[in-house]
């Protein structure tokens, strides 16, 4: 998304040319309605995880990080961690080890204040992209994310409360569009099948512990907000512990998923009520302007002044759908 480019480029990493593919904005599509709108300011773009990994890792490794690689951490002591051999000692100890972190449970801060979970499965097709918009369609049970990666390749997500709603099968029997457009693409990727998300811890922090990215929480992957959350997070955790003052990460920690939070709860009650989407849906082909709106609010581009106005309007238009 535009606002993850910035905060991805705050930390000093640009995307060369050439390794990606770039998208205008995001089409929502169920049945025969869709409705689709651009980014308020600058463009989207479609990437390979492991590519997007090479690029974090150049830059951290020109800045002196200091890579241990085949170190397993075996747990926490204090100012030590627990190696397979030998200790190491530091002064502070950042969880950014995933929604299973065993650095969260080593520190006691799994608490949690609130947690969703669902499936997704993934798979990338060689085909060529047919849209400058990231698609979202959405089926009867799933939701089904198409972004293109490449001039040759896109990137399919299904989502779903179930997993066996996130069979490749059974999600496209239920969208003949995309089916259509998929036929005779060949699989560019292993299929993978993991378990997502909305979480929120009651804390982030304890003592010299700290907690970014999944391992600190996270949106529903159907925001779109989960790197752009990371890399935001990993700036607001490095001033509080030049401050040191993890109190200030716990604050800028709560700010930054507010909306995330929000927009990813809307998402959800979408996916679950279907007469809510399309009365919905209906609304915002009616009225693109509010779909437009929506997007702007999503991508940090709308005041609250603005949120406030956007809703009672389409709030309006939906009821008299």
């Amino acid at each position: 998304m535009p606002e993850t480019l910035a905060a991805l480029h705050a930390l000093g990493v640009t995307i060369p040319a050439g390794k990606g593919y770039f998208f205008r904005g995001i089409q929502f599509v169920a049945g025969t309605a869709r409705v689709a709108a651009d980014f308020p300011e600058g463009q989207g773009i479609g990437i390979r995880r492991p590519i997007l990994h090479r690029l974090l890792l150049c830059e951290a490794e020109k800045l002196g990080v200091k890579f241990l690689w085949k170190t397993p951490v075996r747990g926490i002591e204090g100012n030590e961690l627990r190696l397979t051999q030998g200790t190491l000692a530091t002064r502070w100890i950042i969880g950014a080890d995933g929604g299973t972190s065993r650095v969260r449970r080593w520190s006691g801060l799994e608490a949690v204040a609130r947690r969703t979970q669902r499936s997704a499965t993934r798979r990338h097709y060689r085909v060529r992209p047919w849209t400058e918009f990231t698609e979202v369609h959405w089926g009867p049970r799933t939701q089904t994310y198409v972004t293109p990666v490449s001039r040759e390749e896109v990137c399919i997500v299904v989502m779903a409360e179930k997993a066996e709603d996130t069979e490749f099968a059974r999600a496209l029997g239920d969208l003949p569009e995309l089916r259509e457009r998929l036929a005779g693409g060949a699989l560019s990727s292993r299929e993978r099948g993991a378990v997502i998300g909305m979480c929120s811890l009651r804390r982030v922090s304890r003592g010299n512990v700290a907690l970014v990215g999944d391992a600190s929480g996270g949106v529903d992957a159907i925001t779109g907000e989960g790197l752009r959350l990371s890399f935001d997070q990993a700036k607001a955790l490095a001033d509080a512990m030049q401050a040191n003052d993890l109190g200030q990460y716990e604050d800028a920690h709560r700010r930054l998923a507010r909306r995330p939070v929000w927009m990813g709860q809307v998402m959800l009650q979408f996916g679950k009520k279907v007469w809510l989407r399309d009365r919905a849906m209906r609304a915002m082909q009616a009225r693109p302007e509010f779909f437009a709106r929506m997007l702007a609010i999503h991508v940090g581009r709308a005041t609250p002044g603005h949120v406030i106005a956007a809703g009672a309007r389409f709030s309006w238009r939906f009821l008299s759908t």
